[in-house]
């Protein structure tokens, strides 16, 4: 659970792991990331990533702590892509910006999430857990959707995703069967939750589905 008044008074992020600001080359690292560059990538993730994991921790405890890394990671990624940080040298107070919004943005999702759950434990007495005929349907449906949305994406990134989240199987029996580093499994992982949930929105939208959804649970 999140502690709200850690919303109000959150404590500094703390500076990202360095090598040394001597021995990096600001320019040329965003000049790599902007590219795509997966060595790029990696020392950028090697410079911020402890400092980082400990505040999110700190923040917003040890649940999914390691998908909200590299989810926070990737949208660094992406704004530099985006050419967002117009100035190399401020990366790193850029990357702890970044991470103040993340936070802020989990906490405000999580306690509208818990005012959903309360409104609606409070609006029902008795709760039928057998599904109607139109939850069977929607279930149906979104599996189906998951199906469709894994086969649009690269087998690499299929296959890390059924094997990690499907079949359950450990990050290193990963890593060692796909001859990938941890910082490589990492990042390919969050890179494919991110494009399965962008397919997954488009089918939602272009299928009429989430309309079904909303209806469905809404009243």
């Amino acid at each position: 659970m999140f502690a709200t008044q850690q919303t109000l008074s959150s404590p500094p992020v703390p500076e990202p792991e360095k090598t040394g600001p001597a021995t990096v080359d600001w320019a040329a690292l965003v000049a790599l990331v902007k590219a795509g560059d997966d060595a790029g990538m990696e020392q950028l993730y090697k410079l911020f990533s402890r400092g980082i994991r400990y505040y999110l921790c700190r923040q917003l405890g040890p649940q999914e702590l390691e998908d909200k890394v590299h989810d926070t990671f990737l949208i660094v990624v992406n704004a530099i892509k985006r050419g967002d940080l117009r100035e190399p040298e401020r990366l790193m107070g850029f990357v702890r910006t970044v991470v103040r919004r993340q936070v802020a943005a989990y906490i405000e999702t999580a306690v509208h999430t818990r005012r959903e759950q309360t409104d609606l434990e409070t609006g029902v007495s008795v709760a039928d857990r057998r599904q109607n005929p139109e939850q069977e349907a929607i279930l149906r449906e979104k599996a189906e959707l998951m199906k469709s949305a894994l086969a649009q994406l690269s087998d690499r990134d299929r296959e890390i995703l059924v094997r990690f989240y499907l079949k359950e199987q450990p990050q290193q029996q990963i890593c060692d069967e796909m001859q990938l580093t941890e910082t490589q499994f990492r990042l390919l992982k969050s890179r494919a939750k991110a494009k399965f949930g962008e397919i997954g929105k488009k089918k939602l939208a272009s299928n009429g589905f989430l309309s079904v959804f909303v209806r469905s649970h809404s009243g």
